[in-house]
């Protein structure tokens, strides 16, 4: 009996222990999870916070963006009141040549010339045109070259299609005058009609109108100050030297120029200029009233390519008379054969009499044959062979011309 007993005490004891431990590793447990829930508790409240702070980040960029676009549409609304800057309005250029000239009558090399372009535009209607040209590489006191302004004239939109201008300009004859960039041209030199009866480069100062007569049609129009040909010695009334380039320029006797030139063919241009001066001498000598009249056709078909000109000159006055020169003429006929992108070759018979009224025979012949080679579309090197007859043996020239010449 005492021995049951003594089990059942057994018994008992070990199961309240066994309670005991049980609650004492129940409240450890709920003290961990309460735990866990106040960190978590606190990362959520910083998670939060956070949140907080990236949405007070978020709307204050999305702020500074606004006002940055703001800024960016009002800079663009000032720039455009505004317009261009200056230099976006302003354009630059040059072209340039290079000779060598190894004939009968001389040996030599000459950085022929050099000229810088200005344009700038002052509005979307008026805008200027400016050429310096520095000839045979170096100029001042005992030098051979000069400098020279070969434009400066403001050209102004009277409509879509009509132009004004007025300043120092080009004068719209012959092919050469206007357009004489070393790389569109063939040849070293400039062919002898385009210098002596159209003595280019000729430009004057004056006020004048271009624009469309109607579809493939345009017209020139010009009032400017004219030539002032020597009255002596061997260049009396001798056109080339009669140029006065605008400097301190004679004006008692203004000319007027002229020209209606068709393009409504691709690759075609027929052309026909005048100009008339009441006395080439400027009141210096016997009144020589002049007329010039030229014609020429450019046309390019293929790699075949044409140029034909002719000019002449009738000027009034016994002395003129007197000189032979109250006839002055010329012509030439240029054929050429553009190999591929980068050789071409030429022909050119040149003809041309600067006494032609005399009656004697007066006139020069002169052959050219040469070859183009472009090393860029821009950039041409020069070769050819030129033989001149003149009037007498003593005249004659022949040989070799080399030369490089760029324009961009």
């Amino acid at each position: 009996m005492k021995g049951r007993n003594c089990a059942r005490g057994a018994l008992a004891a070990t199961l309240l222990g066994g309670a005991v431990t049980s609650t004492a590793h129940g409240a450890t447990s709920i003290d961990a999870i309460e735990q866990t829930l106040a960190q978590l508790q606190a990362q959520l409240a910083a998670a939060q916070q956070e949140i907080a702070t990236l949405k007070a980040e978020n709307q204050q960029i999305k702020q500074q963006v606004a006002a940055t676009g703001e800024a960016v549409a009002q800079a663009e609304q000032e720039a455009a009141a505004r317009g261009p800057s200056w230099a976006e309005k302003t354009s630059l250029g040059a072209y340039g040549e290079m000779h060598w000239n190894s004939l009968q009558s001389k040996d030599e090399i000459d950085f022929h010339r050099f000229v810088l372009f200005l344009g700038h535009e002052f509005d979307a209607r008026t805008r200027l045109f400016a050429e310096v040209e520095l000839e045979h590489s170096i100029a001042g006191e005992g030098q051979k070259g000069e400098i020279e302004l070969e434009q400066a004239y403001i050209e102004r939109d009277l409509t879509d299609s009509q132009h004004a201008q007025v300043g120092l300009f080009l004068l719209p004859l012959g092919i050469l005058n206007e357009h004489h960039e070393p790389d569109t041209f063939y040849g070293v030199e400039r062919n002898p009609v385009e210098t002596e009866i159209i003595p280019t480069s000729w430009w004057e100062g004056g006020v004048g109108l271009h624009g469309e007569l109607a579809p493939g049609w345009g017209y020139n129009v010009a009032a400017h100050s004219g030539l002032k040909t020597p009255i002596t010695g061997s260049n009396a009334l001798r056109l080339r030297s009669g140029r006065q380039k605008v400097a301190n320029a004679v004006a008692e006797d203004p000319a007027m120029t002229a020209r209606i030139r068709y393009q409504g063919i691709p690759g075609l241009e027929l052309a026909l200029s005048g100009q008339y001066q009441d006395d080439l001498t400027q009141g210096e000598g016997a009144r020589a009233r002049a007329f010039l009249w030229e014609t020429h056709a450019v046309l390019q078909r293929g790699p075949f390519g044409l140029r034909a000109l002719y000019a002449g000159w009738d000027i009034g006055g016994d002395q003129a008379q007197a000189l032979g020169r109250d006839e002055q003429n010329g012509w030439y006929v240029e054929p050429s054969w553009r190999v591929n992108d980068q050789w071409g070759v030429f022909a050119r018979y040149n003809r041309w009499d600067t006494a032609a009224g005399d009656g004697a025979d007066s006139a020069f012949k002169q052959i050219d044959v040469g070859v183009n080679y472009w090393l860029s579309e821009q950039v041409v090197l020069k070769l050819d062979y030129m033989d001149k007859n003149g009037p007498t043996s003593s005249l004659d020239d022949h040989g070799v011309n080399a030369g490089v010449g760029f324009s961009f």
